[in-house]
């Protein structure tokens, strides 16, 4: 009998990381995503910065486009204002004179502020230059470690549905119909259950003392009177003792 428990715990315990194998198979697709996303993320946040000073660059060069342009009218009327004829056009190009000057130097306020704004820009981008060189490669770099675990998990699920065939083989029919009752009925797949500190470890609830005595004798299979599941104590395990030299 102690056999066929080894054998129960053995199967109990390989269902068990089949169960852990597949969760990590099902859900490959959507971690890998999430991985993907985190570096969306990063990336999204360097290109807000770059389109930031981009959009920058771009006022501050419409800005010295009509600079430019204002000048232009600016010697005009600076033109009309010297070869002016009478007072009422002396004071047309005064005021015109006056206004265009105003309005360069507001664009070129403006345009020193664009430049101070892209320098900043500038700065903060060259702090996260290795942030920015090293995204691609990073990103590569885990989901290539990312797909490679997933892969060994797959190898490792064939192997243990393998094992498991192997040893449920083994088991009588009476409990190998047991096991898979209590496999089905179980929303965890426990169908044995280790005994820690006289509790069942699946309901913990308490044994009694007489059960926990059979349990953990290991002669019989013994279920646990609360949730039917077969109990077993683990065996420690030997410790080798190191010879203290005389």
């Amino acid at each position: 009998m102690k056999l066929e428990l080894e054998k129960l715990i053995e199967l109990q315990k390989t269902d068990t990381n089949i169960r852990r194998l597949k969760e990590i198979i099902e859900t490959a697709n959507e971690k890998r995503a999430e991985i993907e996303q985190e570096f969306e993320q990063h990336a999204f946040s360097i290109r807000e910065v770059q389109n930031r000073r981009d959009t920058l660059q771009a006022e501050r060069l419409e800005l010295e486009k009509q600079v430019a342009e204002n000048k232009t009218y600016l010697e005009r009327a600076e033109r009309n204002l010297k070869h002016a004829q009478n007072q009422k056009e002396y004071e047309t190009a005064m005021r015109e004179t006056d206004a265009l000057q105003k309005q360069i130097a507001a664009f070129e306020t403006q345009i020193v502020e664009k430049m101070t704004a892209v320098e900043e820009i500038e700065k903060e981008l060259e702090t996260r230059a290795e942030e920015i060189n090293s995204h691609d490669s990073k990103r590569d770099d885990a989901l290539a470690a990312f797909d490679s675990e997933v892969a060994k998990s797959r190898t490792e699920y064939e192997a243990e549905l393998a094992k498991r065939d192997e040893v449920f083989k083994t088991l009588p029919d009476r409990l190998a119909s047991v096991y898979n009752r209590l496999v089905q009925r179980s929303r965890d797949g426990i169908a044995v259950a280790e005994v820690v500190n006289g509790s069942c470890s699946a309901c913990y609830m308490s044994l009694r003392p007489q059960v926990a005595l059979e349990v953990k004798r290991g002669d019989q299979i013994m279920t646990c009177e609360s949730c039917t599941r077969i109990l077993y104590v683990a065996t420690a395990a030997p410790q080798v003792e190191e010879a203290t030299a005389s």
